[in-house]
C-alpha cells in the first residue's frame, strides 16, 4: 500500500480492496478496478479513535458514538481535519470525511502497521453484491490486486451503517448492523438526512446488483426464479433459505453471498421473500431495493 498497490483487505463487515487514502493516484487505481462512479465518496479505514480525530474534526456526539460503537461496522461522517490524510478525491470533493475503525483483527493488524488511512470499499465491481468470502472478493477484482489476505467468511455480512455527524445533527445516512435505535441511545433523535446523503458511499439507486434482475417482497417464486426465502424452512432446487429461524443477523450475514449463489444458477430472476423491516431489517431491506434498482 505504501508503495501504490491495492490489497483485498477482510472486515466484519465485507471484504474490502484498500489503498492509500492520501495517495490520489492509488485512489484512482481503485475506482478504474471497481468501476466505480467518481462522484461517490469512499470510506476512510484507520486503526483507533486517536487517529480518527487527527484527520477529521469530531464534536462530542462523534466522540460519544465512536467510544460505543469503534471498533466496529459503524462510519461516521464529519468535517475534514488534514486534507492531506485523506485526498480529494476519496472524499468526491466535499469538505467531510467518512471514517470507521474496523473490528476484523487482521484489518486492524494492517492499519497499525500502515499507521494512516486506507479507503477500502468493497472489493466487488461497481454496483454488484459485495463479497463477504475471500474467494468471491478474488473472483471480482483479485486480478487488481498487488496482495489479498484471507480473513474468513465476514462475520456481519452487510456494509458498516453511516452516520453524519455535523453541525450538532446526527443522521442516519446508510443503515447497516448499528441500527438506528442503537443510534439513538447515544446521541437521541435522528435528523433527516436531507442533503447529507451524498455524503456517504452506497447511496446509487441501482447498487448491490446480480445479474439477473431481482424481485423483492416475493410470496413465491415464479417459474424459473430462484429464490431467497427467510424463515419457515424452505427448501428446494433453486432456494436459498438467508435464516430458516427467522435470524435477522443470520439472514444479513448471509444476504451477498446467497444472492451470488442464486445468481449463478443463472435464474430468470431471483425473487426475495418479504424481510421485516424492524432493527437490522431495515438495513437489509435497504440492500434488497437498492440491488433491485430502486430506492423508496
Amino acid at each position: 500500500m505504501r508503495a501504490g498497490g491495492l490489497v483485498i483487505l477482510p472486515t466484519e463487515t465485507v471484504y474490502g480492496l484498500g489503498a492509500d487514502a492520501a495517495n490520489p493516484t492509488a485512489v484512482a487505481a481503485i475506482f478504474e478496478a471497481k468501476g466505480r462512479p467518481r462522484f461517490n465518496p469512499l470510506i476512510a479505514h484507520v486503526a483507533d479513535l486517536e487517529t480518527a480525530e487527527r484527520i477529521a474534526d469530531f464534536d462530542q456526539r462523534a466522540r460519544d458514538l465512536a467510544r460505543e460503537f469503534w471498533p466496529g461496522p459503524l462510519t461516521i461522517v464529519a468535517p475534514i481535519k488534514d486534507a492531506s490524510a485523506v485526498c480529494d478525491l476519496a472524499r468526491a470533493g466535499l469538505d467531510t470525511v467518512a471514517i470507521r475503525v474496523p473490528r476484523h483483527p487482521i484489518s486492524r493488524a494492517v492499519l497499525a502497521a500502515f499507521g494512516g488511512a486506507v479507503v477500502a470499499p468493497s472489493a466487488n465491481r461497481s454496483g454488484r453484491p459485495s463479497p463477504t468470502t475471500y474467494a468471491d472478493a478474488m473472483a471480482e477484482t483479485g486480478d487488481k490486486a498487488a496482495a489479498a489476505l484471507d480473513g474468513g467468511p465476514c462475520a456481519v455480512g452487510l456494509e458498516s451503517t453511516v452516520v453524519s455527524v455535523l453541525d450538532g445533527q446526527a443522521r442516519l445516512l446508510r443503515p447497516g448492523a448499528v441500527t438506528r435505535v442503537h443510534l439513538q441511545r447515544i446521541v437521541g433523535p435522528l435528523a433527516e438526512a436531507d442533503d447529507d446523503a451524498k455524503r456517504s458511499p452506497g447511496r446509487l439507486a441501482l447498487h448491490y446488483a446480480p445479474d439477473a434482475p431481482v424481485r423483492i417482497n416475493a410470496k413465491a417464486p415464479k417459474p424459473g426464479e430462484a429464490f431467497l426465502a427467510f424463515g419457515g424452512g424452505a427448501s428446494g432446487e433453486g432456494v436459498f433459505n438467508l435464516s430458516p429461524t427467522g435470524d435477522l443477523a443470520e439472514a444479513a450475514a448471509n444476504l451477498f453471498s446467497y444472492l451470488r449463489a442464486a445468481d449463478r444458477t443463472h435464474p430468470s430472476a431471483i425473487a426475495v421473500a418479504p424481510i421485516p423491516q424492524e432493527g437490522l431489517g431495515e438495513a437489509i431491506n435497504d440492500r434488497l431495493r437498492r440491488a433491485a434498482g430502486f430506492i423508496g
